[in-house]
This record gives structure tokens, C-alpha cells and sequence, in this order.
């Protein structure tokens, strides 16, 4: 009797484990907005309720920051929603496991690695815009700016917000395609003049905008859908695209090299690039990585995805190191205290 209870036990014991086994659990590294994680889980599960997502979420500049000290003991598994042109920089460091996600061939090639098998697939772009708060535009009888150019008009000197690069995506992207529009010589002269109207710097990209819809500052340096989103719940501002022109950033993903979980990386990577992703994507982002998917999202300005620079993403990555640093140099003591 005592063999066959211990028999029953050692089943029993194997049953759960193959139960355990068969629950996957991925621990995802993500800059995506901290409202929507809930969102892309709840989708992802509709169809894969075995696997948990245990989200590790901060700013774009914090995740990279967190990964690269990471590399030699990685505790992702996978990234999910980081900007590209961190994932090219850490492609550079051999830090993914190549994998080319069903569905590859359909994404815009400007969204998937050129090598096969990619290392990086990109689901999304979010593009730079100005918050304005036009209430508070009026109560400082200031005139309202079309370009980038105009944020440096004396008159807005401590009424501007921006985020900071070594912090957030969306100030990389800024700074990057600042030194792009302007040229390199120009770009850190207009950044010099920009600096005497800064108020503060974030160190998240959304909150300038938020805080210009909440009238803690006229203008905010931000992307567009913050501004769409801010917009939809009433605050009263306008979302103004720069004639300049305006840049641009993919989100991305990536399977870390040597995570213990790879088939449910894999996963998740296929249906990260799925039509129904893309789909969820959409309701907050105009441009998604597959063509003939993305709908109009409410309250994007018509002229932003004709305003989008030709980004390139390789000058941005390959002198991500060197720009960040110049940046900190010049500008950084108008950062906001790291929460």
C-alpha cells in the first residue's frame, strides 16, 4: 500500500509540474505607455491565456540603461515596445536571439531588420509634436508657434517643456532629428537657443504634453498621441506640427539572447506582429508596422504623417552615446529630480 500511495504521489507530483510547465510565464521589458499595458495583455491573453506577462516597465532611456547593465546576466525575456534605435545598438552588442516572427514579409520593411533571421521586428512609430495650451497661451498674450524655430522666441523663455533624452525616447528622437533638420552645427545652436526658453526638462516623453494640458506650462515638447489623447478627455490645447518637419521613432522587439523561455518568446514575438496586434496598436498609434491595417486616430493633426522626416535610424543609433553626452553637457541643470 505505502508503494502505490507513493507511486500516486510521484504521478501526482509530475502531473503538476507538466501543469507548471505548460503555464509559461515571460518577463517582458517595455517603455509602451503605462495605461496601455493592461490593454495588450488582455489581447495577447484572448489568445494565449497559458502565458503570464510579468511587465517590467519605465522610460525608453531607463529600459535601455537597464538592459545594456544587464548583459551579461539578462533577466528579460523578451522586449516588447522599446525604441528601435535602442534595439539596433544593442543588436550591435550580439544581445538577441535571431528569430523572424510568422508574418515578417507582411510588416513595411522600414519595420524589420534586414538580416535573416531578424533580430528586431518593429510594431509601431510614435511621432514628435507640440502640446499647446491655448487658455494659457491667451492669459500670457502669446502668440501661438508653427515651428520649431518659434520655441526659441524670447517671449516663451520659462514657459517650455521637453523631455529629456538620456530619460525618454521621445526626447531622443527630438535631439536626433534636430541634428538631422538642422545640421549637426545647427542643431546644437538651435538647441542652445531652445535651452534659455526651457522651463524644466522630464524625464518621461508624454509628461510635457500632460502637463501642458493640465496648464502647468503653455507648451510642451512631446509626440501626437499624448497631444490626440490629452485632446479627446477636453483639455484645451492644439497639437502643432512644426514646418520643419518632424521626427519619428519605431517601437520594437526583440527575444533576448539566452532566455530560458524561448518558445513562448517566440510566441509572443509572432503574435506581436500579428494583423490583430496591429490592430490594438492603432488605437493609439496613426503609423503601424503592417500596410493597410492603420485607421484615422481621433484628433491627429491631418498634415503629421506628410510632416515625418526621413529618419535615419542608424545615424541616430550609431551616435546615440556621443549625442547624449554632448546633451548632458549643455543642458542637463535643467532636469527635473530623478522620482
Amino acid at each position: 500500500m505505502k508503494s502505490i500511495i507513493t507511486t500516486i504521489s510521484v504521478a501526482f507530483i509530475f502531473i503538476l509540474s507538466l501543469a507548471n510547465a505548460n503555464a509559461g510565464s515571460l518577463t517582458v521589458y517595455t517603455a509602451i505607455e503605462a495605461e496601455d499595458l493592461k490593454r495588450y495583455a488582455a489581447t495577447f491573453n484572448e489568445d494565449h491565456p497559458d502565458i503570464e506577462i510579468n511587465w517590467v516597465r519605465d522610460s525608453t532611456g531607463i529600459v535601455t540603461a537597464k538592459l545594456l547593465a544587464e548583459k551579461n546576466n539578462p533577466q528579460a525575456d523578451i522586449i516588447w515596445g522599446l525604441a528601435g534605435t535602442s534595439l539596433m545598438l544593442m543588436k550591435g552588442e550580439g544581445m538577441f536571439e535571431p528569430y523572424s516572427p510568422k508574418g515578417i514579409e507582411k510588416l513595411d520593411p522600414k519595420f524589420r531588420d534586414g538580416d535573416e533571421p531578424a533580430s528586431w521586428t518593429g510594431i509601431d512609430a510614435w511621432v514628435a509634436a507640440v502640446c499647446v495650451n491655448t487658455v494659457e497661451m491667451a492669459k500670457h498674450g502669446f502668440s501661438m508657434p508653427s515651428s520649431w524655430e518659434d520655441l526659441t522666441k524670447p517671449e516663451y523663455a520659462g514657459h517650455v517643456a521637453m523631455p529629456n533624452p538620456n530619460s525618454s525616447g521621445t526626447g531622443f528622437l527630438d535631439v536626433s532629428s534636430w541634428l538631422q533638420i538642422f545640421g549637426e552645427d545647427g542643431g546644437w545652436d538651435y538647441m542652445d537657443r531652445l535651452h534659455k526658453n526651457i522651463s524644466h526638462y522630464t524625464h518621461s516623453g508624454s509628461k510635457p504634453c500632460k502637463q501642458a494640458a493640465a496648464g502647468e506650462v503653455p507648451i510642451g515638447v512631446s509626440f501626437a498621441f499624448r497631444g490626440a489623447r490629452s485632446k479627446a478627455k477636453g483639455a484645451p490645447i492644439e497639437i502643432i506640427v512644426p514646418s520643419e518637419g518632424v521626427g519619428w521613432e519605431m517601437e520594437a522587439n526583440a527575444i533576448i539572447k539566452g532566455t530560458d523561455n524561448l518558445e513562448d518568446a517566440k510566441t509572443l514575438a509572432d503574435w506581436a506582429i500579428s494583423k490583430k496586434a496591429m490592430e490594438m496598436y492603432n488605437v493609439a498609434y496613426a503609423v503601424v508596422g503592417m500596410p493597410g491595417v492603420a485607421k484615422p486616430v481621433e484628433h491627429f493633426p491631418p498634415a503629421l504623417l506628410g510632416a515625418m522626416i526621413k529618419n535615419d535610424f542608424e545615424f541616430a543609433a550609431t551616435n546615440r552615446k556621443a549625442i547624449l553626452a554632448e546633451w548632458q553637457k549643455r543642458y542637463d541643470s535643467k532636469s527635473e529630480p530623478k522620482s
